[in-house]
């Protein structure tokens, strides 16, 4: 009792790695060949390894040396097989054996192999830390032992072992190196020290303890059983582990100036547990009581006896109880195992007398404990009434736990949660009833509702799971705790695996709170910044040759020879290629591919190595870019709509205009080496038995060689297990391919993320996808991120593998683009030799002109009896894409849209696939911004294919809803494709202080079929729009969008005192009964990562 911690560690550390010190003599008398080998568990890095000494004496045999480490290794059959370490070759001989290294032992033929590096940096188990729930009482020799962070505990050394069923019987014992080299080890030594075989171990409130990590982070004492089930008890070891004080209680303080050493004394309770009279009130579940005092809290009491049933309708259940001196109570929890034929319980109250002092409490319950009634849960708090004292409220914690966005992050095991303030804490709680239909699931932010009486100010939480059912594994990215009492909110941010085969190894995590949840959620937004960074970083290596697209704009940012820059050019443009010049860290000069004496600048036209070309490349969490002036800071590349560089402050779309999507050019060359990532730290590798999962680390096990077949069609072969290529066949995705046609995918570029996507070329349609547990499968493409790819270069490839005479930046242009973007033949590059002859050249030039054509439409717009001096914009949507917006204008605009006249333009489409509807619409500009529109007819210039759009609308501000845009179908024998839908748009503006706005909102909605634009909620319901805790109804007419994913919510204030608090947006159609629910509750403008935002998407709920 007398030695401290480090007396005690360091007695520790002075054992052998066998436990016991080799004897002398045998080296002096007797010189034996002794091998020292390190044996592990065949696919567990997890097992720290065991150390045997070999040597003629200690094992005469190979089945003595396996039935020895069959009690050392836990093996499901003892161990049976002993092999290398990567699996190749089996060890059938003593002989066979090397002194100094490594093996993998197996219970079968089949053995999986191990990161003999991790497993050999894993800690043992005493060394880490645990829950602060577990009490632990140091004595003053101990103060002096430095700590490496406040409120961080030591894990035990003594553990009270109780035998199953007689809490008489209990044994305190030692955790040392010796009998915690494994948990059988630990096992076989309890059954010597309790005297009767032990199988399995408890926490004392009837939870199996699983492994070693468990019992340290248990609460001190641990049930040991055979292969009978638990038995409830009072297993009480208070008086064999002190416990520390409750947080936030303070020490006694005594008025004369002689200290009093406080005893300590044992308290005899009378428990009068009362359940209700009504039928199926009664409980055949094992019901516990854990009682809080002013110095410390009670172990789980459970409430059994021998004479007959207990806790039946309108019985009252009389027990007494012996727990240490806790002090005066304050509160008490309740709670059953939820087990036998009908666990549920009604609980009409509870009375307690203190035998010691006969003071009595009654603590009225009058709630259901059962999992199926009220809120579901099946343990309570109430607080124990006291004269003199404040009552504790009972508190109902809202609790958010979001998991992570990788793949496999979701788990369906049991999780915990102990939340932990200034006044005690909740005990471990089963969350158990979600809002979400489906619990914990990747990407998923689940809400619960956890009752106890107020622990005040809020410290940590201690949450973990069971590690039962497949795939137990689970990523938690953060938690939040909402207090309604007093409105504050507790952030827990986690961003780690609770899973024993990633990280280290843990299930149960200890977090401590943030200051506040705005500190949170910057600290996650520079935490994704770095993570971005270190994903996309490679892309800037110097020699790299890139472009940059821009969403808004849907071009390339180009480099003309005059020094001007714009966003508009097409992927094949050849002045929109730069190439990396300099790097250091993300500052870089990128130069013009093709006029070498230029660079890209916010200055336009410097000569490269100019200090204005020097730009710092600024990650967003969306994995665009930013292009920062080094010079000056804040100063970054904007365009407008129209792709023409623009200041910040005259831009609406206040993000789209600045962020930049980065290509490199040449990924898929012939036996380059890529990594086809999923996620920031996930890759898309080959797994031992020939499948493909898109959990895997960015290792060598996820690198892939290109071969490439054609023009982007490539096959993928695993290097690290060469001839196994990546397959889609028979309905199934594996790397199993022999090279075949199975294997040959066209890469599909995605232009609104920078990611790609592999269809089978034997399969169209058909595309490598990943389920939610990353295991890949073929799917049908859907946009999804299911499909997308982040290809990552490890080695570049061959320019020209079969000999074509294809420029590096021509390499990949014949890629197959999936969004706004044609297949057309590079241009000819100037100043570059080419091996063509003259006549293929002007065979080439005519193929591309041909198809260039057969993109140009006639575009006719008949206006009606009022005519527009505005600006007339219009988007053509096709099945594959969209354009626009389209500028209808020529050089006399004054001449346009005339009443009666129609007018013709000449436009040209990009790779939109079959048309389905047209908006049109003009800016409200001018002095005529007045429009009476009566028909589109678009006609294709080479096919004659006509497309009629009967309009027959008044598009002003002054009439009907107020818009000066419009939707038209395209009409198949009268009838149009897709419906018109008027939807119903509810706004509702919250009840803030302030929260309403004479600033213009706008709103944009999404759906399977695209977007309704941006529209002006010009005309309410109400007279005056978006007053505090007003709902405003507007009508927005589109083409039937098909099922709502998502709006887009704009507001424009010139000051802060226009500000808008949006609480949410409801959108109705009007035959259906269903509505769309989007919750937005936010200030509109506001301020993230230092820049100031007016528009903000919002999901529909239900969906993340």
């Amino acid at each position: 009792m007398s030695e401290t911690p480090s007396t005690r560690f360091s007695m520790i550390h002075l054992t052998s790695s066998e436990g016991q010190v080799p004897s002398p003599r045998a080296n002096i008398t007797h010189p034996v060949v002794a091998k020292r080998i390190s044996f592990y568990k065949s696919g567990d890095p997890q097992f720290g390894g065991v150390k045997v000494v070999v040597n003629p004496r200690s094992f005469k045999t190979f089945d003595a040396l396996l039935d020895n480490l069959s009690r050392k290794v836990p093996l499901p059959f003892g161990v049976r097989n002993i092999s290398t370490p990567r699996g190749r070759h089996s060890i059938t001989r003593l002989e066979e054996l090397e002194d100094g290294e490594s093996y993998l032992c197996s219970h079968n033929r089949k053995v999986l192999p191990v990161d003999l590096d991790k497993a050999r940096r894993r800690p043992r188990p005493w060394l880490s830390s645990r829950s602060i729930s577990t009490h632990v009482h140091l004595s003053s020799a101990a103060a002096s032992v430095p700590t490496t962070a406040p409120g961080m505990l030591r894990a035990p050394r003594r553990l009270v072992v109780f035998r199953n069923g007689d809490p008489k019987t209990r044994r305190v014992v030692l955790l040392n190196r010796r009998v915690t080299q494994t948990f059988e080890t630990f096992l076989q030594y309890l059954t010597q020290v309790m005297q009767c075989p032990v199988a399995k171990l408890y926490a004392t409130d009837g939870r199996k303890v699983p492994s070693l990590q468990a019992v340290i982070l248990s609460s001190g004492a641990v049930v040991a059983a055979g292969r009978e089930p638990f038995k409830p008890g009072n297993y009480d070891i208070q008086k064999y582990l002190l416990p520390a004080r409750l947080p936030g209680i303070s020490h006694r303080v005594y008025r004369k100036g002689k200290p009093v050493l406080e005893k300590r004394k044992s308290g005899n309770w009378k428990v009068s547990v009362i359940t209700s009279d009504f039928p199926n009130a009664g409980t055949s579940s094992q019901v516990y009581i854990v009682l809080y005092g002013q110095y410390r809290s009670s172990v789980p009491i459970y409430l059994y006896g021998r004479d007959g049933a207990r806790f039946q309708d309108g019985h009252k259940d009389i027990f007494t109880i012996t727990v240490g001196d806790i002090g005066k109570p304050f509160k008490i929890r309740i709670g059953h195992t939820n087990s036998g034929c009908s666990p549920s319980w009604h609980c009409k109250g509870i009375e307690l007398q203190n035998m010691n002092s006969g003071e009595k409490f009654y603590i009225p319950v009058q709630r259901w404990l059962a999992q199926e009634q009220e809120d579901g849960e099946i343990c309570r708090e109430f607080p124990i009434l006291s004269k003199g004292q404040p009552v504790l409220p009972v508190t109902t914690y809202q609790v958010h736990i979001t998991t992570g966005e990788l793949w496999n992050a979701g788990t369906v095991a049991n999780v915990y949660l102990s939340i932990y303030g200034e006044k005690g804490d909740t005990g471990s709680r089963r969350l158990f009833r979600s809002k979400s239909a489906l619990k914990f699931l990747r990407g998923q932010t689940d809400t619960f509702f956890l009752e106890a009486v107020n622990l005040g100010n809020l410290c940590k939480i201690v949450i973990g799971h069971d590690g039962l059912g497949q795939g137990n594994g689970w990523f938690l990215e953060d938690v939040v705790v909402r207090d309604p009492t007093t409105n504050h909110e507790y952030a827990f941010f986690c961003h780690r695996w609770l899973d024993e085969g990633e990280d280290d190894g843990r299930i149960v995590r200890e977090i401590y709170a943030r200051d506040n949840t705005i500190f949170s959620m910057r600290k996650k937004l520079e935490l994704k910044r770095k993570e971005i960074w270190a994903a996309e970083s490679w892309k800037f290596t110097k020699g790299n040759t890139l472009q940059f697209y821009n969403k808004l704009t849907g071009g390339f940012v180009r480099l003309h020879p005059d020094g001007m820059v714009d966003a508009v050019g097409e992927q094949t443009d050849r002045y929109g290629i730069f190439d990396v010049i300099f790097n250091k860290g993300n500052i870089c000069i990128f130069q013009s591919h093709e006029m070498r004496h230029l660079s890209l600048a916010l200055d336009n036209n410097v000569p490269s190595g100019g200090a204005l070309t020097e730009l710092r490349v600024l990650y967003q969490p969306n994995r665009c870019a930013l292009l920062e002036s080094a010079l000056c800071p804040g100063h970054t590349l904007v365009v407008d709509r129209h792709g023409k560089i623009a200041d910040e402050a005259s831009v609406g779309y206040s993000e789209l205009s600045k962020e930049f999507l980065v290509f490199v050019k040449g990924i898929f060359l012939n036996s380059a080496v890529v990594i086809l990532a999923t996620s920031l730290c996930q890759a898309l590798c080959l797994q031992p038995g020939g499948t493909c999962s898109g959990a895997g680390n960015q290792s060598e096990q996820s690198y892939w060689r290109v071969h490439r077949v054609s023009s982007g069609i490539c096959m993928f072969e695993s290097v690290k297990n060469a001839r196994m290529y990546l397959r889609i066949k028979d309905g199934r995705c594996n790397g199993t391919g022999t090279g075949d046609t199975d294997c040959h995918f066209k890469i599909k570029r995605n232009l609104e993320n920078a990611s790609i996507s592999l269809e089978s070329l034997k399969n169209p349609g058909l595309f490598v996808g990943l389920q939610p547990d990353g295991q890949a499968k073929p799917v049908i493409y859907t946009k999804d991120e299911n499909v997308c790819f982040y290809p990552r270069v490890i080695q570049f490839g061959r320019e020209n593998p079969m000999g074509m005479s294809a420029t590096p930046s021509q390499g990949e242009d014949e890629i197959h683009v999936s969004k706004h973007q044609k297949e057309v033949p590079p241009e000819p590059k100037a100043r570059r030799p080419t091996l063509l002859s003259t006549e293929e050249e002007s065979r080439h030039s005519y193929s591309t002109e041909t198809l260039q054509a057969e993109d140009k439409w006639r575009v006719l717009v008949l206006t009606g009896d009022t005519g527009t001096q505005a600006n007339v914009t219009l988007w053509v949507y096709g099945d594959e894409g969209v354009t626009g917006p389209i500028s209808l204008t020529k050089e006399s605009p004054e001449h346009l849209f005339l009443p009666g006249q129609q007018d013709e333009f000449q436009v040209v489409l990009r790779s939109i696939g079959e048309i389905y509807k047209i908006r049109i619409g003009h800016d409200g500009t001018s002095g005529q911004p007045e429009w009476s529109l009566q028909r589109v007819t678009m006609e294709h210039m080479k096919n004659k294919k006509t497309l009629h759009f009967d309009a027959n609308a008044r598009l002003s501000r002054n009439h009907a809803n107020g818009d000066v845009v419009c939707e038209l179908p395209v009409m198949k024998e009268g009838e149009p494709v897709f419906p018109l839908v008027r939807y119903h748009v509810d706004v509702y503006t919250g009840q803030l202080k302030q929260a309403e706005t004479e600033s213009e909102v706008y709103l944009c909605l999404y759906g399977e079929r695209g977007d309704s634009g941006l529209r002006l909620l010009h005309r309410s319901n109400m007279p005056v729009r978006f007053q505090r805790g007003q709902i405003d109804a507007f009508q927005i007419e589109a083409v039937s969008l098909g099922n709502l994913q998502k709006v887009l919510l704009h507001c424009e204030a010139s000051d802060k005192s226009q500000y808008w608090y949006c609480e949410k947006v409801i959108i109705r159609e009007p035959d259906t009964a269903s509505e769309s629910i989007f919750t937005c509750e936010r200030w509109i403008p506001f301020m993230s990562q230092g820049l100031m935002h007016s528009e903000i998407e919002l999901y529909c709920q239900g969906e993340n």
